[in-house]
């Protein structure tokens, strides 16, 4: 009997039944750690055993959709998934998704991360989707959904775990977009701090709550953890876009250290003061004569000319040997492939997170950039 069968057994407690009709992923992080009387004879495991049988399945099933058996482990109990997230933190430098708090630690190194963005015009919403095949339009897991929101002089997009549910008040609020007026400058705001020090933004954009805060558990501001500039185009030449990103990136425990790191109350990660930073700018094109276009080679993962379309590489990368950036690896890409549907591609040193924001800074309107 396989391991999934074996834990949808009836035997098996009935709160996972519960949590996995909605997001295990979710609920295998939120989950209370009230554990069922039916679970007593999987929590008295030795952990010896406990930890060799968890481990084999974190290594063999690094792909959605086989990742689940991962978070189904998480979902059998509190014993079951505090040894599941030590296992899956330990092997963090792989940029495996498995969690809510993977999608803020670094992409995988070698082959990234291919993702969609699929929009909605008439609500002005974004949703994030890693592709589970190299197709635009088959499966694919929901990791954000984002909003667009105009506050006054400057445009907000929230970023939310639940698509339902998009405002800061909300428990799946995770950071926001904010744009200056003009729609060239964005500061990428994250609802945690992103190393253990850190204090929030000041500022009014900065802050999550207008009004009084809700619980002394919950941030009322949020964290400055990078900016995306558009640069202006004054002679109005023809050529893209041209963008600069500088971002607080996470360094994984592989290159900085376990003892670097430390572990929040509510399990995520928090770096030291040494945390990294990366400094990204556009690819350039080059301009194809027969075409009379600019060209990127985006290897079959874009197939509509956009002005939105950008591949952006490292000038600094302090994740890299002596902090310098390859500019011929292409970080993050972003394109499009059909009317409300476009492609997002990453790697390490940015996350899920950073990447989508990032990629929302590129749409709307910017005159003063085209």
């Amino acid at each position: 009997m396989s391991l999934r069968k074996v834990f949808r057994s009836r035997k098996f407690s009935r709160s996972f039944n519960l949590t996995t009709s909605i997001d295990p992923s979710l609920a295998a992080e939120r989950s209370s750690g009230e554990d069922s009387p039916h679970c007593n004879a999987w929590s008295n495991m030795l952990p010896e055993l406990l930890g060799e049988i968890i481990r084999r399945v974190e290594v063999t099933e690094e792909q959605w959709p086989r990742r689940q058996n991962v978070v189904a482990c998480a979902c059998v109990c509190k014993r079951w998934r505090d040894i599941t997230r030590q296992i899956v933190r330990s092997h963090s430098h792989k940029g495996t998704i498995t969690f809510p708090s993977c999608l803020k630690q670094p992409g995988p190194r070698d082959l990234p991360h291919q993702c969609l963005i699929k929009r909605n015009k008439k609500t002005s919403t974004f949703y994030l989707y890693l592709a589970l095949t190299p197709s635009f339009t088959d499966k694919v897991k929901f990791l954000f959904a984002a909003r667009r929101y105009r506050r006054g002089t400057h445009t907000e997009y929230i970023i939310s775990l639940d698509a339902d549910d998009l405002s800061q008040g909300s428990n799946a609020y995770v950071g926001k977009l904010s744009s200056d007026f003009l729609g060239t400058n964005f500061t990428i705001y994250d609802s945690k701090p992103p190393h253990s020090g850190a204090k929030p933004s000041s500022g009014r954009t900065s802050r999550r709550f207008t009004s009084k805060q809700i619980s002394p558990e919950v941030p009322a501001g949020n964290f400055d953890v990078g900016q995306v500039f558009y640069k202006f185009n004054l002679l109005k030449s023809r050529g893209p876009r041209r963008m600069v990103c500088q971002l607080k990136c996470p360094v994984s425990s592989s290159s900085s250290g376990e003892n670097s790191n430390s572990i929040s109350p509510d399990g995520h990660k928090m770096y030291s003061r040494e945390h990294g930073y990366s400094i990204l700018k556009n690819k350039a094109p080059r301009w194809h004569e027969n075409l009379q276009c600019w060209c990127l080679n985006f290897h079959g993962r874009v197939t509509v000319a956009s002005v939105k379309n950008f591949q952006l590489v490292a000038t600094v990368d302090q994740s890299q040997p002596g902090g310098k950036g390859d500019e011929e690896m292409v970080l993050l890409q972003f394109g499009k492939v059909g009317d409300d549907t476009f492609t997002m591609d990453y790697r390490k040193p940015l996350s899920a997170f950073q990447a989508f924001a990032i990629c929302l800074s590129s749409f709307g309107t910017k005159l003063a950039c085209e």
